[in-house]
């Protein structure tokens, strides 16, 4: 078996449905654009819709169709396209400025290459193949979710209206000195290079909350002046609050007596039963400071996962670690996936409301960069170390 690229568990025609199906939802969030949506605002947390897509079609095509044994890309089937859409050579500072293909232009080198990758699946199916269909479904996955956060940002109206409570509890769950596994193996189907691979580490005793911290628990240390006091912030945390001079969470505002929270375009009350979101790692590794508790580690966090009462799936959680390599890390073909984020970025585990329920699993391993506030992103606590 080729330990780079594991055996994918579906069929060629079950992977033309999926990528069939995650194009609807992102076709769901175009409808809703704005007229003037298709560039946006400039901003370092977002890219104009007119070149995410041109980007999410130009990506399956380049490694499903256009991916050579021997490392190198047959050509395009858009004259140019690696100019205009490959993110590893384009700037992000340089995507509005760019001779976009207009929308219905993108419609037509979407069909052209969705069924040109239909007809090789059902014709050259094999593992290297369904491995880089796989990998183009869950970029295209991930995309659609950066659109989501795009329209939270903005403040745009979503296609659908989406069920953000869960099943809160004020449980703390203890686990006695331990092992944990982190990472995959080649027997899990497709995984990501970064999962890459399965080892055993040592845990020391600890506790940790059943659910994620919520709206309600957080306003406690809102008001108490949490964003006003030095304690319980690292020092590249205060440096960011005083850099930004955020005195409270994005999108919250005071309102009618109470805190309200702005989910798309409506602003809400907010609820003791909605996990907090939104907030960046700083301020997560604030208020964990508060309450005398640090954010979970990784292995902490997996090992939970095996106990009945832990509730996870309704927000990215940051944790503890950083982004980075397990040993004996190797990239993937797309080598720009993991290896440019390593040491940078901080980890996440979980996934959100938004998030595709094929990337809820434990092993897979979001990124975010720490002062990052848009992703869908709560947290949890831990007993100190």
């Amino acid at each position: 078996m080729n330990r780079t690229r594991p055996v994918s568990g579906h069929s060629a025609d079950q992977l033309i449905d999926r990528l069939a199906q995650a194009r609807g939802r992102l076709h769901a969030l175009i409808d809703c654009l704005p007229a003037d949506g298709w560039l946006g605002p400039r901003a370092d947390h977002l890219n104009p819709p007119q070149w995410e897509y041109g980007h999410i079609v130009w990506f399956r095509e380049r490694w499903c169709l256009r991916a050579q044994p021997d490392g190198g890309f047959a050509p395009s089937l858009l004259a140019g396209a690696d100019g205009l859409y490959d993110s590893s050579a384009v700037s992000h500072d340089t995507r509005w400025d760019l001779p976009l293909l207009e929308p219905a232009a993108i419609d037509d080198y979407a069909q052209r290459v969705d069924a040109a990758v239909a007809a090789r699946l059902r014709s050259g199916f094999d593992d290297a193949l369904a491995y880089f269909a796989e990998l183009s479904l869950y970029h295209e996955l991930m995309h659609i979710e950066a659109w989501w956060m795009a329209f939270q940002d903005l403040g745009y109206a979503p296609p659908v209206w989406l069920a953000m409570a869960c099943d809160a509890s004020a449980t703390r769950l203890a686990f006695a000195e331990g092992e944990a596994e982190l990472g995959c193996g080649s027997d899990e189907g497709f995984i990501f290079d970064n999962e890459k691979w399965r080892h055993s580490v040592p845990v020391p005793a600890f506790d940790i909350d059943a659910s994620p911290v919520t709206e309600a628990a957080f306003a406690g240390f809102v008001d108490a002046g949490g964003y006003q006091h030095r304690a319980g912030w690292s020092d590249d945390g205060w440096a960011w609050r005083q850099t930004s001079k955020a005195h409270h969470p994005l999108y919250w505002r005071r309102a009618h007596g109470g805190w309200q929270v702005r989910r798309f375009d409506r602003w809400l009350p907010i609820s003791a039963e909605v996990p907090m979101l939104h907030v960046n790692r700083f301020e997560a590794e604030a208020f964990a400071a508060w309450r005398g508790r640090q954010l979970p580690t990784a292995a902490q966090w997996l090992r939970a996962t095996g106990h009945p009462e832990f509730r996870w799936g309704k927000a990215w959680e940051w944790l503890r670690d950083p982004f980075a390599p397990y040993p004996g890390f190797a990239p993937d073909p797309y080598h720009d996936y993991s290896e440019p984020w390593f040491h940078t970025h901080g980890e996440l585990r979980g996934g959100g409301p938004v998030t595709d329920a094929s990337l809820k699993r434990p092993g897979f391993r979001n990124f975010y960069l720490p002062h990052r506030r848009d992703p869908f992103a709560g947290f949890r606590t831990a007993s100190p170390g």
